[in-house]
């Protein structure tokens, strides 16, 4: 059953993402919660979401969405993430509450990274 708050969750993610894709760092902004718990596949973490904002403006990354799953809070984005270096398959859970995203999990294989950063002379 799709209710209002499964349709909101959903499109707070969905409108992080179009904030993220133009490079609107001050909106991506507006969808975190002060408090914002983010971890990455290789145990990274942030909790501060100026922190995060800053990591995601120097990987300039695009969006390529391929699925949504939502459930209440809880949002689910399948995805290539494009960027200068690489381009990687990745899937992220969001939890949102109050119109605000309070944590990100993401996983993908961070080896393209790697790979980008040791071909470009950057280790």
């Amino acid at each position: 059953m799709i209710t209002q708050n499964n349709v909101n969750s959903k499109e707070v993610v969905l409108s992080y993402i179009r904030a993220l894709d133009s490079q609107n760092y001050k909106g991506v902004r507006h969808y975190l919660s002060e408090s914002v718990h983010i971890c990455g596949p290789s145990g990274e973490s942030f909790s501060k979401p100026e922190e995060f904002i800053d990591m995601l403006s120097r990987y300039q990354g695009k969006y390529d969405v391929k699925k949504v799953f939502w459930d209440g809070e809880d949002v689910c984005v399948l995805y290539n993430l494009i960027t200068p270096a690489a381009t990687v398959f990745m899937s992220s859970w969001y939890q949102v509450r109050e119109g605000k995203i309070i944590s990100i999990q993401t996983i993908f294989d961070p080896r393209p990274f790697t790979s980008a950063s040791r071909g470009s002379g950057n280790v």
